[in-house]
């Protein structure tokens, strides 16, 4: 099992610098082909999404494309995949930050009750998404 950091699915994506993008491609085919399992972490996305947003300043649709390209190679194991897509989902369709996205997701998906926040517009979005 090899474990892929954020270094190299920003090569991946970026293609901007081709050696570090082909090597990344590389390893990324034998995956698909099943000739080697590949693992990442919740933390490695949102580094991604962190290093795209302020060091290469993508805008918010990119973003959103780039990590939507990331969350298609299902043969990455990466487990919380489904919470993630929901958080991208939600962070292209809100003014929310992907984090809180991600937290109103994971919150969902683990059927918690309340969701404490003092942010009054964080709360508003989970009553209504939840109708406590």
């Amino acid at each position: 099992m090899t474990f892929i950091d954020t270094n190299y699915l920003l090569r991946f994506v970026l293609k901007d610098i081709v050696s570090q993008h082909q090597e990344a491609k590389q390893l990324l085919l034998k995956g698909s082909r099943g000739e080697e399992k590949l693992v990442t972490s919740t933390v490695v996305f949102f580094e991604l999404y962190w290093v795209l947003s302020s060091y290469y300043n993508k805008n918010k649709s990119d973003l959103v494309l780039l990590l939507k390209k990331i969350l298609d190679l299902d043969f990455v194991v990466l487990k919380e995949r489904s919470i993630l897509i929901d958080s991208v989902k939600d962070f292209s369709n809100t003014n929310f930050d992907l984090e809180d996205c991600y937290n109103l997701s994971f919150a969902k998906a683990n059927k918690i009750k309340y969701f404490k926040t003092f942010d009054e517009k964080l709360v508003k979005k989970w009553k209504r998404e939840t109708k406590n």
